[in-house]
């Protein structure tokens, strides 16, 4: 189906949100018990990070235009390749090479009967702007990225006619693979201390059986990956860096998509490493090294009043180490939905603040009204979760509305204990109700069983997403 320039482009507009990531209403609990370090049994296994690939080598003569393209028959023997330098891109750094990238899409996308690569080669460097890759394509299509692609270095180098707001969208595309052991250089830097966020780097908008594997992503100005109305996305092996203060950038987010796995991967940044917005639910995490970050999160949820349903969501075997949060389910007052179906199992926490976390008063300014309605928060596991907690946080935390409770939340073979000292701080717990299979480290004796009475107004009007 064929759609105007005015359509596709309003789709694709972004909203912008507040800079700030602070949260709000931030309790404290005095009660200490004493505790000895080595007192807790083995620590959980966790499976090792994944060997990434090598940096790719930049090019050797910036500045220079680069050779024509080498041959490539028989190196990939199943696939036609077409070389992005074959439609006229240079690759030294500097050059725009933004269409001869969007010509070797269009040939790749319109190539009948035969499987197609586009390859940026090992190498080079390619500055492209801000552009949209729209399909359909033909089915397994495969972007292989070996060498560094790059946006304009920088607010001042970005052309005013172009959005501010993203900068290579993937759009209606279908059975495709972003590949390779090159890198994205989201040259993050001259955007971060900006007053209006900037751009996301990559963003696969309303499409189906992706794979993105063995990608580099650095300094991205703002969110590294963002999945939005997607199903069947495959993400593996990737590694994405940004400095600890970079403000907004989260390693992957994923908005109204199903069917999603992220696999054998390190992130570290300065916000989640994965977040997990309204709308999606059979999410799959495992094996992901985690930090410095804000650790992984559901939400945040319900902002606006809006509704929001999160469910079938499993992180699993993953560490999460030097971060202002480890697992944690976030919704804003006022919303409204249901995060439900949720298992964070085998995590082991290095030196995290707010290990366990439900916040649902989330908050990025000090003056949210309380309000009656929440998304509410149910059928959440803990299990065989292990480490050391940042003494300035309780390492439990169960922060639930006033009027819509937590309801069954499961802990078992939980095992946290203070980075420093030897004083192990009380959970904290509001209005949150569950089960302790196991004992725990510390004691969640906050934590009140069964279900609440149904004596609520609200809980009788609480949208469970069925």
């Amino acid at each position: 189906m064929e759609f105007s320039t005015f359509a596709s482009l309003s789709f694709l507009l972004v909203t912008l949100s507040s800079m700030c990531n602070m949260e709000a209403r931030v309790h404290h609990h005095k009660h200490k018990h004493q505790a000895d370090h080595h007192s807790s049994g083995s620590i959980s296994y966790i499976s090792a990070p994944p060997t990434l690939s090598p940096e790719p080598s930049s090019s050797p003569n910036p500045g220079i235009a680069a050779p024509a393209p080498a041959p490539v028959d028989g190196a990939y023997p199943d696939r036609v390749v077409l070389d992005v330098r074959g439609f006229g891109a240079v690759g030294d750094g500097l050059t725009d090479d933004t269409n001869a990238f969007k010509m070797a899409w269009d040939a790749a996308c319109q190539k009948n009967g035969s499987a197609v690569m586009i390859l940026v080669p090992k190498g080079f460097t390619f500055m492209i702007q801000s552009t949209i890759f729209t399909g359909p394509c033909q089915p397994g299509l495969v972007f292989q990225v070996d060498g560094t692609i790059s946006p304009p270095d920088g607010p001042e180098a970005w052309p005013e006619k172009n959005s501010r707001r993203q900068w290579l969208v993937f759009y209606r595309v279908n059975d495709m693979s972003l590949v390779g052991g090159g890198a994205f250089d989201g040259r993050g830097h001259k955007w971060w201390d900006l007053p209006c966020k900037p751009h996301k780097a990559i963003r696969f908008f309303m499409s189906s059986n992706l794979s993105v594997e063995r990608i580099r992503v650095k300094d991205s100005p703002q969110f590294n990956f963002r999945f939005d109305n997607c199903k069947n996305v495959h993400i593996e092996s990737i590694h994405i860096t940004a400095p600890a203060l970079s403000p907004n950038t989260d390693g992957i987010h994923i908005e109204n998509s199903n069917g999603v796995g992220i696999y054998n991967s390190v992130i570290s940044n300065g916000d989640d490493c994965v977040s997990i917005g309204a709308g999606s639910y059979d999410v799959d995490i495992r094996n992901v090294t985690c930090g410095p970050s804000h650790g992984i999160s559901i939400g945040s949820l319900g902002n606006h009043n809006s509704r929001a349903c999160v469910s079938n969501i499993t992180v699993r075997d993953s560490m999460i180490r030097a971060s202002d949060n480890g697992v944690r389910i976030k919704t804003w007052q006022g919303g409204s939905g249901a995060v439900s179906g949720i298992t964070f199992s085998n995590i082991h926490m290095d030196t995290v603040r707010n290990p366990i976390i439900i916040d649902q008063f989330y908050c990025l300014t000090k003056d949210c009204d309380n309000q009656t309605s929440a998304v509410h928060v149910s059928d959440v596991v803990y299990e065989n979760i292990k480490g050391t907690y940042d003494v300035r946080s309780p390492p439990i935390h169960f922060g639930c509305s006033d009027t819509v409770p937590c309801t069954n939340l499961t802990l078992s073979d939980v095992e946290l204990l203070p980075a420093k000292g030897d004083v192990v701080a009380d959970p904290f717990c509001w209005n949150a109700y569950g089960d302790l299979e196991t004992l725990t480290i510390p004691p969640v004796s906050c934590l009140m069983e069964g279900a609440p009475a149904r004596s609520s107004p609200a809980a009788d009007v609480v949208d469970r997403c069925l």
